[in-house]
């Protein structure tokens, strides 16, 4: 137990204050007016690009944003969607980055849509078969929750430059495009960096699990 929280818990804590910035930053960034919605600014970001295609949708979803490359669509939560402000902006387009990476076939996106199922699966299944075999001590089940659990590693170290390039592919073009000055560029930035910091925290705490019980299935312990 004691090697748990050593592994897992400095992640699990930095996962916290990931958390604690986003909503920080989020909230700071939504007081600083912009000259469009989050909407708007991603179909400026998207027609400039010729992805007229592309839809753009409002759901009811607080921090659901997402773009689905099955639908081809940004479905944007009402504070994004409508929202005037920075913060509002800078999440949109960041949704929008994983459009532009969708149509130049951004190689990590592909592996990372590809390996969704897989992470699913793991995420489920593989937790239930990690903990039943390291519990009950039957290392056919743990050794078969740590491949499936591997699944969610992969994809979730595979995400990581996913995101993060498409943070700057929506810094990058909210300065080109004119929506917003270079002066609000680092304020931007701020909310883009807390969410970065969140998929960081989640990826390291996955890792230290993996490791967690495979140190359990190598010294053939409880």
């Amino acid at each position: 137990m004691l090697m748990y929280f050593l592994l897992v818990l400095p992640p699990f804590l930095l996962g916290l204050y990931a958390q604690y910035r986003v909503k920080t930053a989020f909230r700071k960034m939504s007081d600083m007016p912009a000259r469009m919605s989050g909407a708007q600014a991603a179909r400026t970001m998207l027609d400039s690009a010729g992805l007229t295609s592309v839809g753009i949708e409002r759901i009811d979803d607080h921090l659901g944003d997402h773009y689905d490359p099955g639908a081809k669509v940004l479905r944007l939560s009402p504070d994004v969607y409508d929202g005037r402000s920075l913060a509002a902006l800078g999440v949109a387009c960041h949704e929008a980055g994983h459009a532009f990476q969708d149509a130049k076939g951004y190689a990590p996106l592909a592996i990372r849509n590809l390996a969704v199922p897989l992470a699913n699966f793991g995420s489920g299944i593989g937790v239930t078969l990690l903990m039943i075999g390291a519990f009950m001590a039957i290392k056919p089940l743990l050794w078969a929750g740590i491949i499936l659990f591997a699944g969610v590693v992969f994809f979730q170290l595979v995400n990581l430059p996913v995101e993060f390039n498409a943070s700057s592919r929506a810094r990058y073009q909210l300065v080109s495009q004119g929506l917003i000055t270079d002066q609000d560029e680092p304020y931007v930035a701020e909310v883009l960096n807390a969410a970065a910091l969140t998929y960081v925290a989640a990826t390291l705490q996955s890792i230290m699990t993996l490791v967690y019980y495979l140190w359990i299935a190598s010294n053939d312990r409880r």
